[in-house]
């Protein structure tokens, strides 16, 4: 390829010289001679990107906000996402951040171009205030492990105040 550059960098160094020999600027002069150019080759080094049939996962969103959410509701939220490898995906994993979520998955490889789901379940029940989970999934993808948020706040159930005032029972006579 050097040689190859540097074979035509040559030629048109001498097309140019001899160019610039024969012809006459407008007064009728000719040129002053060309000075002698180095042509140094410009090398490109080959570009290869690599080709891989691994699979990979395209989630349709990584994290979801349940908002405002009563105490002691399940909160549940379904993480879909495609194989967009030329293997089947194998998700090997799905590890919540606290026992207070749970995760369910398939078990099944996933084929290429098709579609799967991750169910994320939030227990709010004692659990006041805002969250944030986080949900980490294990898989022979090349973006594993990839990690799944959620959030929101639980509002705190109203306590049950007692009544203020207690009647006895009346002794029958």
């Amino acid at each position: 390829m050097k040689k190859f550059t540097l074979t035509i960098a040559t030629i048109l160094l001498c097309v140019l010289v001899s160019f610039s020999q024969t012809s006459k600027d407008k007064a009728g002069k000719k040129p002053a001679p060309a000075k002698a150019t180095t042509v140094t080759p410009v090398v490109t080094p080959a570009v290869t990107t690599p080709v891989t049939t691994q699979p990979d996962l395209l989630f349709e969103a990584d994290s979801h906000d349940f908002g405002s959410i009563p105490e002691g509701t399940q909160a549940t939220f379904e993480f879909k996402f495609t194989n967009t490898g030329k293997e089947p995906l194998i998700i090997s994993n799905v590890q919540a951040s606290c026992g207070c979520t749970t995760p369910k998955w398939s078990n099944e490889p996933i084929a290429p171009g098709k579609t799967g789901t991750i169910t994320a379940s939030y227990n709010s029940s004692g659990r006041p205030g805002p969250f944030t989970k986080s949900i980490t999934v294990t898989s022979n993808a090349i973006s594993s492990p990839k990690v799944l948020t959620i959030n929101g706040v639980v509002e705190a159930k109203p306590v049950e105040q007692p009544s203020p005032v207690v009647v006895p029972e009346q002794p029958k006579n």
